[in-house]
């Protein structure tokens, strides 16, 4: 297929998201495909498409555990796509949801499909801990409950070092000292908020109702 093709050529008509929340704060109440849903259920009214036109969904989630099977079906379901459009959920740690949108244009560029909904979904407040050695019975000893979160989502299983190990390793290696990084975050910080205040991200942000013990 030539890529300039207009039939081919991968467009984002509509981009959407909800709230970022801090870690065990309000979003903490609802689950990554539960947040998924409400993304994907406002891009494709944004976008003025028919669900039924919809040929995948393809979303990047990290921390799996305890989602339940295949969370990017369960988010497009629970966007209210009917149930023959198929779903992919993919892992590539930092890089899922970027990822995801990639495949979804190669898809299209390639003439394989049409309509496509792609991003990610994530609640690392969810994450479970982790007994293993539980199923096959403890006969001795203590036993340590493994944190899922530092397991699936900020732990290396090739080099056995903390996400934030190899920040400082890279960062050594670069030639950036703590206050350059410093200075850098601060300074990228004041930049969001002055465009959070600006109003640079109402249009992309998607009010999200959380559930309460006295409704949402």
């Amino acid at each position: 297929m030539n890529g300039k093709d207009p039939k081919t050529t991968p467009v984002i008509v509509s981009a959407v998201r909800t709230p970022i929340g801090k870690y065990l704060g309000a979003l903490s109440a609802m689950q990554a495909p539960e947040l998924g849903a409400i993304a994907i259920r406002e891009a494709i009214s944004r976008a003025g498409v028919n669900p039924d036109d919809v040929e995948e969904v393809i979303f990047g989630n990290v921390v799996q555990g305890g989602v339940g099977q295949a969370p990017a079906r369960q988010a497009a379901i629970g966007s209210g796509l009917p149930a023959s459009v198929s779903a992919l959920t993919i892992n590539k740690v930092c890089g899922s949801g970027l990822k995801a949108v990639m495949l979804a244009a190669q898809a299209i560029r390639a003439g394989d499909s049409r309509v496509m909904v792609a991003g990610g979904q994530e609640s690392m407040s969810n994450a479970p801990f982790y007994l293993y050695g539980a199923r096959q019975g403890f006969k001795f000893g203590d036993q340590t409950l493994v944190d899922g979160l530092v397991r699936d989502g900020l732990w290396c299983s090739f080099c056995d070092v903390h996400m934030g190990g190899h920040a400082e390793y890279t960062a050594r290696k670069a030639g950036v000292t703590r206050q350059m990084a410093d200075e850098f975050a601060a300074n990228s910080h004041r930049k969001a908020v002055a465009a959070a205040q600006g109003g640079k991200f109402t249009d992309e942000i998607v009010p999200v109702e959380v559930p309460g013990r006295k409704g949402s």
